[in-house]
């Protein structure tokens, strides 16, 4: 996960365990969760990024949008079902740590045929999914540029997601908006379209799949920035 959501991490605590000497033969166990809503593969609620304290939607954050209990607007929990042609576009081998231009990510989708329309869930695959296992090299995975995420913003696109920490480049500012995390607010804030992040793609870029039908829910949890998911890719 991104280390700005470390802590809480993520752990799960098995607090009831099967055990002998009970009333009758069934036993029982359960456990308690306790995680970031940004560990692992995960959604981005609208509610997540701001820009100048504002919300998308021109909804300033005050102590009633922004409460100690969560948000009462824009949440994970008003997020409908996604259900939607995803593509893909495989920029895999790609040098790490850094921003990757529009120019190299349009080559690649002319190349591969692949053209974002409005309404698709558009999927981007570095490489970084291959290297889960190796925490360092994994967080130096690229990102893509401020003008990557205004080209899929203008598109119409309905989300983005990438096989990386943050979909952007987590280092430094962004060329050209002159800003952290610009995707984050040129498609959260500006754009009310939702980004995924930490996806595995290693399996549809094996089998050379660039279509597909594209499913995703996230947990109704009231008020939170963002929600554990996994999604499908559904292929004939």
């Amino acid at each position: 996960m991104h280390p700005a959501h470390v802590p809480p991490g993520f752990g799960y605590l098995l607090h009831r365990r099967h055990e002998p000497g009970g009333p009758d033969r069934r036993t029982g166990a359960s456990g308690i969760l306790v995680t970031s809503d940004h560990a692992g593969t995960h959604l981005d609620a609208l509610c997540h990024q701001a820009e100048e304290l504002t919300l998308h939607g021109a909804r300033h954050v005050d102590p009633r949008l922004q409460t100690s209990a969560g948000f009462t607007d824009l949440g994970i929990d008003t997020v409908a079902p996604i259900i939607a042609r995803g593509v893909l576009i495989d920029l895999a081998p790609c040098a790490p740590a850094r921003w990757v231009p529009l120019a190299e990510v349009q080559a690649a989708a002319r190349e591969q045929g692949v053209e974002p329309r409005a309404g698709d869930v558009v999927l981007v695959r570095t490489g970084g999914g291959a290297l889960w296992d190796r925490p360092a090299e994994y967080l130096r995975s690229a990102g893509m540029a401020g003008e990557v995420a205004q080209w899929l913003a203008d598109a119409g696109v309905r989300a983005v997601g990438a096989d990386n920490v943050a979909w952007d480049w987590t280092e430094g500012s962004d060329p050209a908006t002159s800003t952290t995390l610009p995707g984050h607010v040129i498609l959260l804030v500006r754009g009310g379209i939702h980004i995924l992040e930490h996806l595995y793609l290693e399996e549809l870029a094996r089998d050379g799949v660039r279509e597909f039908a594209f499913v995703c829910l996230p947990l109704k949890i009231k008020g939170a920035t963002g929600s554990p998911v996994r999604p499908l890719a559904l292929v004939e």
